[in-house]
């Protein structure tokens, strides 16, 4: 699933309302579109467990049955955790960061462990990425706030004599953002780490963010809801 792109997930959510009756609400014009507004989507290749959207609907729908019927009208993988009633205020802004976990196959742990204290040490780490704009420089240390390198344990792929590193970060929402390639790249510039084959990345959180650096789950403030209405 990690290898459908944004575009993919939207048609199929959008197909999965219809299957599911939902009364999705429409914007008005010639060209009306179903009203889903989506949030910090992963980028294409990227797991996730923590993605977020908002949809407006015509008329009150009970989320617990709503979330059922849409998880069942989606493909395996593609699941609905929970949908609450909106308070209020936009879903962007409760997005301040997201928490990461990259493996890396056939990275030694212990090699990975150094390349993250150069990393942490630095002040400034500047990485280039081709964008719809052109090719950009940005500093890619800013936006970092933690930066783990997991003790060695169990390689993930259960392939027991490839070693396997495996780096926790939590990334601040920035403009440009600063994605998980762009912390491998900065890797690559502070300690010329350089990972043999592709990395497997997963999303575990978005949301609000603590003084204490933890992320929220930006739908907590909403639980109290009873019914999901036009919004």
């Amino acid at each position: 699933m990690r290898f459908t792109s944004h575009r993919d997930f939207a048609r199929a959510f959008e197909r999965a309302l219809r299957r599911a009756g939902v009364p999705i609400a429409f914007s008005q014009g010639f060209t009306p579109h179903p009203k889903i507004s989506y949030a910090s989507a992963a980028p294409t290749g990227v797991a996730s467990e923590a993605e977020y959207l908002e949809i407006g609907l015509r008329e009150p729908v009970d989320p617990a049955q709503l979330r059922a019927a849409l998880d069942a009208a989606l493909s395996p993988g593609l699941d609905v955790l929970d949908a609450v009633v909106a308070g209020g205020g936009s879903l962007a802004d409760r997005i301040e960061a997201s928490h990461w976990r990259i493996e890396l196959p056939e990275v030694d742990p212990a090699v990975l462990a150094t390349a993250v204290a150069a990393f942490t040490a630095a002040e400034e780490i500047q990485v280039e990425r081709m964008t719809k704009q052109g090719r950009r420089t940005f500093d890619a240390r800013a936006a970092v706030i933690s930066i783990d390198a997991l003790p060695a344990s169990e390689t993930p792929s259960g392939a027991s004599a490839v070693p396997c590193a495996i780096l926790e970060l939590v990334v601040r929402q920035v403009t440009p953002s600063v994605r998980p390639d762009d912390v491998l790249s900065g890797l690559r510039v502070v300690a010329d780490l350089e990972p043999p084959v592709s990395p497997r990345v997963i999303r575990l959180a978005q949301g609000t963010l603590t003084a204490q650096g933890e992320i929220v789950d930006p739908l907590d403030a909403d639980r109290d809801g009873a019914a999901i209405g036009e919004h």
